[in-house]
């Protein structure tokens, strides 16, 4: 049986009694069609799931009573950091959706050269906000309760600097290793997939000197949609929990 499972960025504890913001009151009304006394489960992030009960719900909004706290423990041993070079509308929530079910830690969206979406100032906000709560709705339907990060898009430089100390990859479909051949990768990498028109020799140049290493997944070319989704699910198999 599906647990109804609802994100909320408020602090839970068992026991307390918690008014839920506006689009949580309005899923679990318009959507699930939830009344008073029935059973759901909250999170917020913090590693824990939170059975609760709604207590009441109107158009003013919803109220619930947590009457229960477990800890989950589903994040994969694989600290897969994947830097997203930015694509266009859908196909970047795909991304998000996809790499937060396979259980990626981190998402870095990154401005490069051949990025087809330019976003600043109350866009950005707004874009970035949206890939938030495309990521915990993910989690929310996934089971996990540690939301992965999704940093403020970046300029690829700025974003390069920043990396963790982390074997580095970059998805090249001549490159010689694969991810058959690789060995010892222990506690994570980070992933490079480019945008739609892919990396430019600049950006390649960048990511190179960075320490990233080519990596094949395949001899074909493959969608950046399609490209991170699909090394994400490789490494979790050979080296993750999958």
């Amino acid at each position: 049986m599906r647990v109804t499972r609802v994100y909320v960025e408020l602090p839970l504890s068992a026991g307390a009694v918690v008014a839920l913001p506006p689009d949580a009151s309005a899923y679990l009304a318009r959507v699930l069609r939830l009344r008073s006394g029935d059973p759901f489960v909250l999170f917020n992030g913090d590693g824990h799931d939170y059975e609760a009960r709604l207590l009441a719900i109107g158009k003013r909004g919803a109220e619930a009573e947590v009457v229960g706290v477990r800890p989950v423990d589903n994040e994969s041993p694989l600290r897969i950091v994947l830097l997203q070079g930015i694509a266009r509308g859908e196909k970047m929530d795909l991304v998000l959706q996809k790499a937060t079910e396979l259980g990626v830690a981190e998402v870095l969206p990154v401005d490069s050269e051949r990025s087809e979406v330019r976003l600043q100032g109350e866009r950005l906000d707004k874009r970035l906000a949206h890939w938030r709560g495309v990521v915990a709705s993910a989690c929310g339907q996934c089971g996990r309760a540690r939301v992965p990060a999704v940093a403020a898009p970046r300029a690829l430089e700025a974003a390069l600097a920043e990396l963790p100390a982390l074997p580095r990859f970059l998805l090249d479909p001549v490159a010689p290793r694969s991810i058959g051949t690789l060995e010892g990768l222990v506690s994570g990498c980070v992933l490079a997939v480019g945008p739609e028109g892919g990396w430019s020799p600049r950006d390649r140049e960048l990511l190179q000197a960075a320490g990233f290493e080519g990596l094949r997944l395949g001899p074909r070319v493959l969608r950046t949609e399609t490209a991170g989704i699909a090394a994400i699910a490789a490494l979790q198999a050979r080296f993750g929990d999958l």
